[in-house]
């Protein structure tokens, strides 16, 4: 036989209404992203792996996402590292980064590409040290 459920003594308090005038994590501000990237000009074809370097601190005249932009890239990111980072979509980071390479403040870079094979010397270095062991 299986015990009688208990029931509460005291209601369980209802969470407050949401205002329809605050957007939540359900209803993005799409305003709020065309202030940031401006208007829809001509961007350069970034991809989600290509590094970007800043060349600087970021100057007193750039937005707060410029800003973070350069701070994050002191150190090689890639695109998609950066748009995760900021919490933007890639077509806002993009937009940004054009911005900032047409005024010459970072840099982008192809992505490194391993070689196929590694080489025959370092494979022999291995080998070698594993026999010592």
């Amino acid at each position: 036989m299986t015990p009688a459920r208990r029931r509460r003594r005291r209601p369980v308090p209802e969470p407050p209404p949401r205002s329809a005038e605050r957007p939540g994590p359900e209803r993005p501000n799409p305003e709020r992203l065309y202030t940031i990237s401006g208007e829809d000009g001509a961007r350069l074809p970034l991809d989600l792996v290509t590094l970007i370097v800043a060349d600087g601190d970021p100057p007193p005249s750039a937005t707060p996402e410029q800003a973070a932009l350069l701070r994050l890239c002191s150190a090689p990111l890639s695109v998609a590292e950066l748009s995760a980072y900021l919490g933007l979509p890639f077509s806002v980071v993009s937009a940004l980064l054009t911005e900032l390479l047409a005024a010459e403040q970072v840099q982008a870079r192809a992505p490194i590409v391993r070689q196929a094979l590694p080489d025959r010397s370092l494979l022999e270095a291995v080998m070698h040290g594993l026999q010592r062991l």
